[in-house]
């Protein structure tokens, strides 16, 4: 029998021994959740930490927020059903026109498919949907993207990890250079980087001897997220809109990550002025509760009743919870200060980095922030970027957690520390990360460079 009931290790030893292999978060965060509130969780031992992970985003709003509990709570009493399917109900009525209400006046009329509650979902959906709608096969998706781990979804996405040991992912798909200008995919940085990229994607798809048939869709993230937390430039996202408009082709905005407030827009794709024919929707619009969702445009829709399902595609409590979320998100004045918070973060992290040599490139849109990590020890390449260090980031992400500050990891070699916290979070709390974050910098830093 295990001893010390109630500690950390208590319920870290009996995950291990019970859950899967595939399980992530438990092995850079070893500790067991007992209460969480707003940027704050509380583990079994009493000890309490400032959240920047937030359910990877899922949580807009923070841990427990008490308009959406009590809408949650005032569901539960009232014998409402709290799943249905695809059938209609008025609390699935009101969060329908309140998604539409808030998109740009040119997607007024498009569709909403509910999908099961996990995001892949909704990138998959969205693949049956475009293949449908064109009768083509293939799929432009971008270097550095992230779509999901079920089979399309995976085979849509670039890291190599999960994909090289599971054989027979959904094929034809095509990838193309997203715009990375500190380490550039054509070596050239900068504007020239931007441009080749555009002028690679358009010259490509006009090509007829590229050997890549018309395909059926483009995926794309307007800020990649695991990827790195990589914003596309402006004018990419609109070379990639004309371009597919020319051919016909739909496009597909992945907003599951960077959607729903976190950029300093409602979406991110709206930084462009570019009107896609189709948004996936899910992580942070359930209200902290699961649910995704396919905004598309109506053209497409030419699939029989049937064509896609999913057993909780009608998640009540989210529902209520996310019409909620998003009129308090929607605001102008809401992101007009998600934006001036993540405006003190990006400064802070800007001042860190002329202190110390570790820290390579920083990128922020809104509240959307990756520090990317490099080993100043070894060679930079031709732009002069020192390679990326995992190591060192791991290093960072510890000392944080040790020190009480939940952070996650992703880009290049994980390489990239992000911030995904509250967009609701308070100036004092992110003073408190800052101080605990640059404390794990400097300490790592003295530690590689001495």
């Amino acid at each position: 029998m295990l001893e010390g009931k109630g500690t950390n290790q208590y319920y870290i030893t009996r995950q291990d021994s019970t859950e899967s292999n595939a399980r992530s978060y438990p092995r850079k965060f070893p500790f067991a959740i007992a209460k969480a509130k707003g940027s704050w969780v509380e583990d079994v031992e009493g000890n309490r930490y400032l959240d920047f992970l937030c359910g990877a985003g899922t949580l807009a709003l923070g841990h427990n927020d008490d308009e959406i509990n009590q809408a949650m709570i005032e569901l539960l009493k009232s014998d409402a059903p709290l799943h249905t399917l695809d059938l209609t109900t008025p609390v699935k009525d009101e969060f329908v026109h309140t998604v539409l209400s808030l998109l740009p006046p040119e997607m007024a009329n498009y569709k909403i498919q509910f999908c099961s509650p996990s995001g892949t979902d909704a990138t998959d959906a969205a693949l049956k949907l475009c293949k449908t709608a064109t009768g083509r096969s293939s799929i432009i998706a971008f270097q550095g993207g992230y779509h999901g781990m079920g089979h399309g979804a995976m085979a849509c996405t670039g890291n190599l990890g999960a994909k090289s040991k599971v054989q027979g992912l959904m094929p034809y798909v095509h990838f193309f250079p997203y715009p990375y200008s500190y380490r550039c995919p054509f070596g050239l940085g900068g504007e020239a980087g931007l441009n080749a990229a555009c002028s690679y994607f358009e010259r490509t798809l006009k090509d007829p001897e590229s050997g890549i048939t018309k395909p059926a869709a483009v995926i794309l993230e307007p800020i990649q997220g695991e990827g790195g937390v990589i914003p596309a430039p402006e004018k990419f996202l609109q070379t990639v809109r004309r371009v597919t408009k020319e051919l016909d082709i739909p496009m597909i905005v992945d907003e599951i990550q960077c959607g729903i407030g976190r950029s300093g827009k409602l979406f991110a794709f709206q930084y462009a002025d570019i009107i896609p024919d189709v948004v996936l929707v899910s992580k942070a619009i359930g209200g902290s509760q699961p649910l995704s969702i396919v905004i598309y445009n109506p053209k497409l829709d030419i699939w029989q009743p049937g064509a896609h399902a999913g057993t909780f595609r009608g998640n009540q409590l989210a529902m209520k919870a996310g019409t909620v979320l998003i009129k308090r998100v929607a605001k102008p004045e809401f992101l007009a200060d998600v934006i001036r918070k993540g405006k003190i973060l990006e400064n802070g992290l800007r001042e860190l980095k002329e202190k110390v040599s570790i820290i390579g490139n920083i990128r922020a849109k809104g509240l959307m922030i990756g520090c990317e990590f490099i080993d100043p020890n070894a060679e930079p390449d031709a732009l002069g970027s020192y390679p990326a260090s995992g190591e060192i980031a791991a290093k960072v992400q510890r000392k944080c957690f040790e020190n009480f500050l939940v952070l996650e990891k992703g880009g290049r070699n994980g390489a990239v520390t992000r911030c995904l916290c509250a967009l609701n979070i308070t100036d004092d709390e992110i003073k408190k990360a800052m101080e605990i974050f640059s404390k794990a910098v400097l300490e790592v830093n003295a530690d590689v460079t001495k």
